[in-house]
């Protein structure tokens, strides 16, 4: 009965309406989840040979930043509105919208993580006989490896977010709910749809940080030597501060 009454009172937090709602919520959330992996796979798979190419070509380098940055200014709104004529009423303007969203933050990143391998690397795989695939795929790939996963956590978090515009056509996924929720003033379902879409974002997050973590095993050897070494120098500086301040 208490359940009911929160329904009935339109309180924010209801369990019941969790409770009874829950297949709705469930097919909300499948659909979030996969327009967000499809939309993020299709922009890798675009902005991985944009960004060969701006690498390879200096003077390709330019237009492909400067476009993919006027494609992120554009309103989502305004966006999904231009794809309309071209699909219809469909999840692929969602799709095709995030795609193109994602890809100034995966060219720029993907970029930056190639130009941040070492020169001597290159130069030691070359001696090694390594070609240019073997070259890209085993040595400059791995190592750029940290700057690529960042981009593409930070893609994916900000697909998650904008994912919910697509309410407008029909396919926001949570956004459905929290669109219809605003209408109505129900303010369990838009509270319990923005939750679960913050949920989403960081469960997103985690994961991809955990697989970056298990495909960089290097970076945390790295990272846990720096610790080790600023302890010793820390343990170090205790007894010659002490030295210094009885000699002064």
């Amino acid at each position: 009965m208490a359940g009911q009454s929160c329904l009935i009172s339109n309180d924010w937090i209801c369990g019941e309406y969790v409770r009874t709602r829950s297949q709705e919520l469930t097919d909300a959330t499948v659909q979030h989840v996969w327009i967000t992996v499809a939309s993020v796979a299709i922009g890798f798979v675009v902005a991985f040979p944009l960004a060969l190419l701006a690498r390879r070509w200096r003077s390709v380098a330019g237009p492909v930043l400067g476009l993919t940055t006027i494609l992120y200014t554009v309103p989502s709104l305004a966006m999904f509105s231009l794809l309309l004529p071209f699909f219809g009423i469909s999840a692929a303007v969602v799709i095709t919208g995030l795609v193109l969203y994602s890809l100034t933050i995966l060219v720029r990143n993907i970029m930056a993580g190639l130009a941040s391998v070492p020169e001597e690397a290159r130069e030691a795989a070359r001696g090694m006989g390594y070609g240019p695939v073997r070259l890209l795929l085993g040595v400059e790939l791995p190592l750029a490896l940290p700057a690529l996963m960042a981009g593409l956590r930070i893609t994916t978090v900000s697909t998650i977010s904008l994912t919910t515009v697509g309410a407008i056509v029909g396919y926001g996924g949570l956004g459905n709910l929290i669109y219809e929720g605003m209408q109505s003033f129900f303010k369990a379902q838009v509270l319990t749809a923005s939750v679960l879409c913050v949920a989403l974002a960081v469960a997103a997050d985690v994961l991809l940080l955990a697989l970056q973590r298990l495909l960089t095993p290097w970076a945390r050897g790295g990272a846990k030597k720096a610790r080790k070494q600023a302890r010793r120098q820390g343990r170090k500086s205790g007894p010659e501060a002490r030295q210094k301040a009885r000699t002064a």
